[in-house]
């Protein structure tokens, strides 16, 4: 039991005469997921008062951005939202494209689009499957992981990697698609309606599961608002909007699908919100890969993009490139910068200062993770411990990206 004084977020002992009982729920607790702390005062099993607190893993990221080039800043947003990495490094390359001015040949934009969708569903499969461990459902998460098991075989044969995967490079991709790139997807998207249907099954017509979830952490839309929600979090209370849809980027404009939405904002809705965006993110991977276009794997920018290896020992144009990108680096005009995309957790935008030089001036993320953990406080106090569990682990809060 930790101690606070009343100059200390007006905390008190528990005494004879105040039966209040003061407990941290986390950090290093598997409900908390991970490192996430809550300072809680308990009336009973009841909450009536919470501290949720920010910055507990902090690591920095924006600062380091600065020591590092353009390319090199790929790995730190792997390490952010680590349960969907390749939609955090796209995000980056394409701001990084904007500031430069660079458009990438429609393949590349093809295969971000079906790495982006493959990430949602990685996502959604382990908050969701997360979800009903930490309410007493264990089995459909095994489902859940069996299928995040094949996204990881398609972006192990892409990048090498499973869970940090560095994917892309600004201008491009690393390399072009392996030749089992189509068959693994659709190997993938021939089994993946089954298991969602199974999961279906087990929990979203469950009784024991909608007692506890339906009415759970409720949130209008309009508070939800000016807390900053956005992606399924702010669907979930019935707001329609999607920067896929709002403001398309990477040919999102070319494919039909469609934007699930809740009533309540509550734990159910989240839920169902997840759910059926797994659904519409399978529509939007089958449209990309049946039409996936030939073409080349990178923008034709020698000065960004660096050449293949047997050019650089056999062609001197293509060695004093390679030379100019490692020594000098990516020289983007000065400026400000802002981009966002619709990541699995919501808008994930960059905002970067360029001074001219090799490395960002500044970097801030606009993680959507920052906003939702802003609200814990009021989304659960009066409810039970029980429903704090149920609200955190609807609300996908990655402790990575929370604080970076």
């Amino acid at each position: 039991m930790t101690q606070y004084s009343e100059q200390n977020q007006k905390y008190v002992i528990p005494t004879e005469d105040n039966d209040k009982f003061l407990l941290n729920l986390g950090p290093s607790h598997p409900a908390m997921h991970g490192i996430l702390q809550n300072i809680v005062e308990l009336d009973g099993e009841r909450i009536i008062k919470s501290h949720p607190e920010i910055g507990y893993c902090h690591r920095s990221f924006e600062k380091l951005a600065e020591s590092y080039s353009y390319n090199q800043v790929i790995t730190i947003t792997d390490r952010m939202n680590y349960v969907s990495s390749p939609a955090n490094n796209v995000a980056w390359t394409l701001a990084v494209e904007k500031m430069l001015g660079i458009e990438v040949p429609k393949k590349v934009a093809y295969v971000r689009v079906i790495f982006m969708e493959l990430a949602r569903i990685m996502d959604h499969l382990v908050s969701m499957g997360i979800l009903g461990v930490d309410l007493g459902a264990y089995t459909g998460f095994l489902y859940f992981f069996q299928q995040r098991e094949k996204i990881y075989r398609i972006i192990e044969n892409m990048t090498g990697a499973r869970l940090t995967t560095a994917f892309g490079r600004v201008g491009g991709l690393e390399r072009d698609i392996p030749k089992s790139f189509k068959k693994d997807v659709y190997d993938f998207l021939q089994g993946f309606p089954k298991t969602l249907n199974e999961f279906h099954k087990l929990l979203t017509r469950n009784r024991i599961f909608m007692d506890r979830t339906r009415g759970v952490s409720p949130i209008s839309k309009e508070r939800a608002i000016q807390y900053g929600f956005t992606g399924p979090n702010l669907r979930a209370t019935g707001v329609e909007w999607d920067i896929r849809k709002v403001y398309p980027y990477s040919c999102y404009e070319e494919f039909d699908f469609e934007i699930p939405i809740g009533i309540d904002g509550d734990v159910y809705d989240r839920y169902l919100v997840r759910m059926e965006e797994m659904n519409q993110s399978y529509k939007i991977i089958k449209q990309a890969i049946d039409h996936l276009p030939d073409g080349p794997w990178h923008a034709d920018v020698p000065h960004v993009v660096l050449p293949l290896k047997r050019d650089v020992y056999s062609n001197m144009e293509a060695m004093i490139f390679h030379f100019k990108i490692i020594m000098h680096g990516i020289n983007p005009p000065v400026g400000d910068y802002y981009f966002s995309i619709e990541s699995p957790n919501g808008e994930l935008g960059v905002y970067i200062i360029s001074d001219g030089g090799p490395n960002p001036y500044r970097v801030h993320w606009r993680r959507p993770c920052f906003y939702y953990y802003n609200a814990i406080e009021e989304l659960i106090n009066g409810g039970l411990i029980a429903d704090a569990v149920a609200c955190i682990s609807s609300l996908n809060v990655i402790a990575g990206e929370l604080d970076c």
